[in-house]
């Protein structure tokens, strides 16, 4: 069968490598349909340092397709359905577990296509507990945009930050994969959304997907922007990823007792804080990492209702390094997506 192998910093190869056995009980065999790129896919792509992993590994983070084969005593999951899956190899029994928090699980394995082998390849033997059916009408390149995609918003914006109805939210990078999710999610609700992007073209496309006040970071200070547009209130809500670059701006955003939520990093790890500015404002900031597997179920369900991801661009399997050229060199709206 086919696969993605990374065999070093930068060295990404398709090629063919031995298929899975039958499933065991417990598990189910999918046939991989959609893989989505992330930036996790790049960071493994350039051979991140604390990624400890043995090579060749295959390469994916999240995807979707269909089952060919059950498992003994699987219940709930058939031949034909098309699913995803969680994207960590997780205990299931460990206490975060049990209480449905997976991401904090105590004996995670490690995350798949980054620190153990990942989705691209044709078929793979999933444990069916990790697995997640998609609703009717969900199709393969969509399902694979609900574990990060669609799953880590919904993890920031509703388990971590509380967003509310009607309130405000300050969404950074609105054309990446997460920013485009995060944009729809929150006017769903009716919230007053605020995002930054990095050209005038994806300024127009994130007020089409729903965002009232668009702002270029790269020819304003987006902090003096928002600040001025709320009449120097601030946003109840920043939506943070980017990292350094954005950090202490971000919390400039913020009105008095506002939420910062944070999911990742792109642009540096390590920023600095006003621990004044922090304790006199009542700042609540929250670190969210991945999500729950009910989380992509919820995602799952709202594709299913109308809210598609966006998605960029689609490549065959055969073109992945176009895809992932696109996506490192930050060319996207939306998600990119690579189909076997």
């Amino acid at each position: 069968m086919r696969s993605l192998q990374l065999h070093g910093d930068r060295d990404l190869r398709l090629e063919e490598i031995d298929p899975p056995p039958p499933p065991a009980a417990g598990e189910v065999q999918i046939r991989i349909r959609a893989v989505a790129l992330n930036y996790l896919d790049v960071w493994g792509f350039r051979g991140m340092a604390f990624a400890k992993r043995k090579m060749p590994q295959a390469a994916g983070v999240e995807a979707a397709g269909e089952i060919i084969c059950v498992g003994e005593g699987v219940t709930g999951l058939s031949v034909g359905d098309t699913v995803t899956a969680y994207g960590a190899e997780t205990c299931g029994h460990c206490k975060a577990c049990v209480n449905g928090r997976d991401n904090l699980c105590e004996n995670v394995a490690g995350i798949m296509g980054f620190h153990i082998d990942g989705f691209a390849r044709e078929y793979l033997n999933k444990a069916a507990r990790l697995v997640i059916k998609a609703p009717p009408g969900v199709t393969f390149e969509d399902a694979a945009c609900a574990p990060i995609g669609f799953g880590t918003v919904q993890h920031m914006l509703f388990d971590n930050a509380k967003l509310e109805p009607g309130e405000s939210i300050l969404i950074h990078a609105g054309g990446s994969g997460i920013g485009t999710a995060a944009i729809m999610m929150a006017k769903a609700i009716g919230c007053t959304v605020y995002t930054t992007v990095g050209d005038d073209e994806k300024g127009r496309k994130a007020k089409e997907l729903g965002a009232d006040f668009v702002v270029n970071y790269k020819t304003e200070r987006f902090e003096g922007e928002v600040r001025q547009l709320t009449k120097r209130q601030g946003v109840d809500v920043v939506f943070e990823h980017v990292g350094a670059d954005t950090w202490n701006g971000s919390l400039l955003c913020l009105k008095r007792g506002g939420r910062l939520v944070t999911c990742g990093a792109t642009s540096g790890a390590s920023a600095t804080i006003n621990l004044m500015q922090l304790f006199q404002q009542q700042y609540r900031i929250t670190g969210s990492f991945g999500c729950r597997i009910e989380n992509i179920s919820q995602s799952l369900d709202k594709m299913a209702a109308g809210m598609k991801p966006v998605i960029d661009s689609v490549f065959p399997l055969e073109d992945f390094e176009k895809g992932l050229a696109r996506l490192e060199g930050r060319q996207v709206f939306g998600k990119v997506v690579v189909t076997f």
